[in-house]
């Protein structure tokens, strides 16, 4: 019995991946019964930009889980990446007697975990026990977006470019030099490289591209447009597998914003439209002059770009990338085929798309993709005209303190992702500042050395 979890190119409705869900669920028990799936890990995508997970027998897994459920720890949502709960009002009904969520497995995202055979992965949405949605889940809040956007009659399909860096434990650089699109200078990251290659040939998730990036030991792997959820869970069983594999050779995979001072690890988010047919929506009359929704679309994400900043740029370490990486979205504008736009628009006719820049590595895709899809949702709402292109629209944050007095003072947030979503977030990242300006880091101690 072989299970099918090649992902298809392109925009999916949210109709078409519960068909293959529902699908895939007798093939399952088959593969199941014959002992060819032993283990299932239900993987729950996290506010950390991480999976959080429970094993469970694959026959209790298909007797039991794929009707009923299965509880996780509701504090998972109400904590710091340390695992530590916050002491935010936000969260407090994440911790108020340390409940069980329900997770429901979706069964389009079965894959293999490499290197454990009879071991296979499953992305889960969470509810409360009485079966309510948790808007608050990265998962939720993307698959809100998605129906919003399906009411009007518009699917995206969405590929991710995540940029890693290969250092020792201790964050050296595995090579000190730029590695852009190099042959001879990948050598000696060849054999990490290889390992990584065969994890990722066993995990199976349709690899686009993998090369060389500009900073020290910095690689980029690409996987084929999909549907919006596949690309955000796949983006992270990617990861997931990436940093597994160095890990076992006693190396690190770094997905910091900035790896360094004068550094930028990104994730850049193409998104294309199309009507629920596959048919592309995003070109006009010309190959590569947008469509009326399309410049709609734009000049929505445009707009909310600036004030959603900690969706863009969650951790403290994501502003050393704002405010001095080469390439990093500092200025709200867009430009065709122009990476110096926070907004490329790329391809052309019915691959005509935009490359949303603002993300850094350390984002939670999930939240990324959905914001984007609510930002232009509200420009095509609203049929916001784009402006010229090259002309400024603003900036992004260049301080945590001011992204956070942006998302708490906007108008506008609330109304694109919900006050729940909003609350939540703030709650997380202003965590985030308390906790960076209460540590003592070397940098403290070589600055006060000098002042003594």
């Amino acid at each position: 019995m072989i299970l099918d979890h090649r992902r298809p190119v392109g925009p999916r409705t949210l109709a078409d991946r519960a068909r293959k869900a529902s699908a895939l669920s007798g093939v399952l028990r088959d593969a199941v019964s014959a002992g060819e799936v032993r283990r299932i890990a239900c993987l729950v995508p996290d506010p950390h930009a991480r999976f959080d997970a429970v094993e469970l027998g694959a026959t209790f897994f298909v007797d039991t889980v794929l009707a009923s459920g299965y509880g996780m720890c509701a504090y998972l949502f109400g904590t710091d990446a340390e695992r530590r709960v916050i002491n935010a009002h936000a969260v407090d009904q994440f911790l108020g007697g340390y409940g069980d969520l329900r997770l429901r497995p979706d069964l389009a995202t079965l894959a293999p975990l490499p290197g454990r055979a009879g071991v296979w992965a499953v992305v889960c949405d969470v509810e409360w026990p009485d079966g309510r949605p948790v808007p608050e889940a990265p998962r939720t809040f993307l698959r809100d977006q998605l129906t919003a956007l399906e009411q009007v009659g518009v699917v995206p399909s969405v590929g991710i470019e995540h940029e890693v860096t290969f250092t020792e434990p201790d964050g050296t650089p595995l090579v000190r030099d730029g590695l852009d699109y190099s042959v001879q200078a990948l050598s000696p990251l060849r054999p990490l490289l290889s390992r990584v290659d065969e994890a990722l040939d066993e995990l199976d998730l349709g690899l686009e591209s993998a090369r060389g990036e500009v900073h020290p030991a910095q690689y980029e792997y690409v996987l084929r447009h999909r549907d919006a959820l596949a690309a955000c869970d796949d983006a992270m069983l990617q990861q997931m597998a990436i940093r597994s594999t160095a890990a076992a050779a006693g190396l690190r995979a770094g997905y910091l914003a900035a790896e360094s001072p004068d550094t930028g690890s990104s994730c850049h988010v193409h998104l294309s439209l199309a009507d629920p047919n596959g048919a592309p929506l995003g070109a006009g009359s010309r190959p590569t002059e947008l469509s009326t929704l399309f410049g709609h679309f734009l000049a929505g994400v445009l707009r909310a770009a600036p004030d959603l900043t900690p969706f863009w740029a969650p951790t403290w370490n994501s502003y050393v990338r704002l405010r001095n990486a080469p390439f990093s979205p500092r200025v709200i504008s867009w430009g065709i085929d122009n990476r110096t736009a926070s907004v490329r628009i790329a391809g052309h006719g019915p691959t005509l798309r935009v490359e949303a820049r603002f993300a850094g590595a350390d984002a939670q895709v999930h939240q990324v993709v959905a914001a984007l899809i609510a930002s232009g949702l509200s420009g095509v709402t609203d049929r916001l005209d784009p402006p010229p292109e090259g002309r400024v629209q603003g900036d992004l944050a260049r301080t945590p303190w001011d992204a956070q007095n942006r998302l708490a003072t906007s108008k506008l947030a609330p109304t694109l992702l919900g006050e729940a979503v909003v609350e939540h977030k703030l709650a997380i990242f202003t965590e985030e500042i308390n906790q960076a300006i209460d540590a003592v880091t070397p940098w403290h101690r070589a600055h006060g050395d000098l002042r003594a």
